[in-house]
């Protein structure tokens, strides 16, 4: 048997190499465009920054390795201009032909560079190679730049524009949405903005750009950026052109079935280039990851093989660090959830790193979203410790259609200095469990507005910082002071982050007051949601 792997990204040389473990017989031929194979490409940023300082380690295998250890002929700067599926040929740039028994397309994403009038007049990168890595590296040292403009607040804008900041560059994000991050909803991302500015991150939102001329990004609002290098990270496009000119089915990327084969049953395909199945919704979506790359390049190379293997749909579970935070997500957020109609619900908490009484406990936020029957449908978090471990926990418990009951009923390890005996992953399930019981009625930030607050803190946390309007029935007033709620509007509860008022809401339940609610996320979250909208361009709605 005779397999050509056309790409030598994550799903390629996965899929290649599980070939050769499973097949010692097999001819393998790894065909790559660029000089680079099997590189780190989510290091990039840090090797860039000179947080990884030997360019060595960004090299996870090479061409004499994949000879030496697995009898593999991989062929640098071969790039294929196109693939005749009748004669199972994929011919290359040079006219040569490579005749094969099966094919795995591993042909990854593009960035995507936009036609803005004057791109030519600056220096524009983009990040996607060791290549562009160094040119990066290199334009910096040797040309005096001290101004650089990211455009784009994706995962790789993010971590670029943190990377110049550790060079001491003067650094600016330009986001077009009005948010960075869109995997994750504005809760979440508000602290990541917050922490961003605070390492000093000119942070523009909700503009896009219009024009470039010479060294300054003129900016669709009229503002202009001074700049001396420019990265492009608005987002990557999957490279399907040569399964268009196949003749393979395609959409948004190339279309698969579970065993990772395309419309053409000797072609196969995985990796950032293919179309897999959202874990939530069902449906059919583009999520360019290292992890399902590689699981899927193993996945090929099983059924080339004979041995019946299936994906099993993508969850996007992520991370990313912000400066000293870290944000992870799994699931879908609440903009995915309302654009395909699933109902939801929804809670916040804040629970510490690790045992409060333990030196150096933090607060770690998280979000949950959920249906009426316990079905998990997505969570986040912020945080600067432990974040991404609970992430991973609930990740684990959705991919085995665990539900919030699983979320309470986890065992996970507890010693103080990493947990506390109810880690945050039971205290969220039991929080979203107190909400399906309808022991208590979450209110959130957005509720706000119109509504009667009361403080449930202290007089003198009352007195030091509120919500504009509130007033102040300390909780351990409430069962004297009954007459001083009214029935007939809706009251919001809150305290710091939304213990203290669930209980105080429930007093009142039970005192058959149906109109009270408590404020998921408390002040704490209230707070750090009014900070980033307060340094948002226009007026800002929230106020103490």
């Amino acid at each position: 048997m005779k397999v050509v792997v056309i790409g030598g990204g994550a799903c390629g040389a996965s899929a290649a190499a599980r070939i050769r473990r499973l097949d010692e017989s097999a001819e393998i031929i790894i065909l790559e465009r660029t000089n680079e194979i099997s590189i780190a490409n989510c290091g990039l940023p840090y090797y860039t920054s000179n947080v990884i300082s030997n360019r060595d380690d960004m090299l996870v295998s090479s061409p004499e390795k994949f000879k030496n250890w697995f009898n593999i002929d991989v062929r640098l700067n071969s790039e294929v201009v196109s693939v005749n599926t009748s004669e199972k040929y994929a011919e290359l740039y040079n006219g040569e032909r490579i005749f094969y028994d099966k094919l795995v397309l591993a042909t990854g994403a593009r960035p995507f560079i936009p036609d803005i009038r004057g791109i030519d007049k600056v220096r524009v990168f983009t990040l996607r190679t060791l290549f562009d890595a160094d040119s990066i590296k290199s334009y910096i040292l040797h040309n005096g730049v001290k101004k650089a403009a990211i455009i784009g607040g994706g995962f790789i804008g993010i971590e670029m524009t943190e990377s110049l900041v550790k060079l001491g560059l003067n650094t600016v994000l330009i986001e077009a949405q009005a948010q960075i991050l869109p995997s994750f909803d504005t809760e979440t991302t508000a602290f990541a903005q917050n922490e961003m500015r605070k390492c000093g991150v000119n942070l523009i939102l909700n503009d896009g750009v219009k024009e470039f001329d010479k060294d300054q990004i003129i900016l669709n609002s009229g503002r202009t950026v001074d700049c001396d290098i420019v990265i492009m990270a608005i987002g990557v496009r999957p490279e399907i052109e040569l399964a268009q000119k196949a003749g393979l089915k395609t959409d948004r990327g190339v279309i698969v079935n579970q065993n990772m084969q395309s419309s053409d049953p000797d072609i196969y395909a995985g990796g950032d280039s293919v179309e897999i199945k959202d874990f939530v919704s069902g449906k059919s979506t583009v999520i360019p990851l290292a992890g399902p790359a590689n699981r899927q390049g193993r996945i090929i190379a099983d059924n080339i093989c004979g041995i019946k293997s299936v994906y099993q749909n993508t969850q996007g579970a992520s991370a990313i660090k912000v400066f000293s935070y870290t944000l992870a997500s799994v699931g879908n957020n609440e903009k995915q959830l309302k654009a395909d109609n699933i109902e939801y619900k929804k809670t916040f908490i804040f629970s510490k790193s690790h045992a409060g009484y333990y030196p150096n406990a933090l607060p770690v936020y998280y979000k949950l979203l959920f249906t009426s029957e316990g079905k998990i449908l997505g969570a986040q978090a912020a945080g600067k410790d432990g974040v991404e471990k609970r992430i991973d926990v609930i990740s684990s418990i959705m991919r085995n259609n665990g539900t919030i009951q699983d979320m309470l009923d986890s065992e996970l390890c507890y010693a103080p200095p990493y947990s506390s005996a109810k880690d945050a992953v039971n205290i969220l399930g039991m929080n979203a469990d107190n909400i399906l019981r309808e022991f208590v009625k979450p209110a959130y930030p957005e509720d706000i507005e119109g509504n009667l607050l009361i403080d449930v803190r202290p007089e003198a946390a009352y007195r030091a910082n509120t919500i504009k309007g509130a007033l102040n029935i300390p909780i351990n007033e409430i069962r004297n002071r009954l007459n001083e709620f009214p029935k007939d509007r809706k009251v919001i509860l809150f305290c710091n982050t939304g213990y203290t008022s669930y209980v105080a809401s429930r007093i009142l339940l039970q005192h058959g007051f149906n109109n009270i609610y408590s404020l998921c996320g408390g002040i704490s979250l209230y707070q750090e949601i009014l900070k980033d909208s307060e340094q948002k361009s226009g007026f800002a709605k929230l106020s103490v």
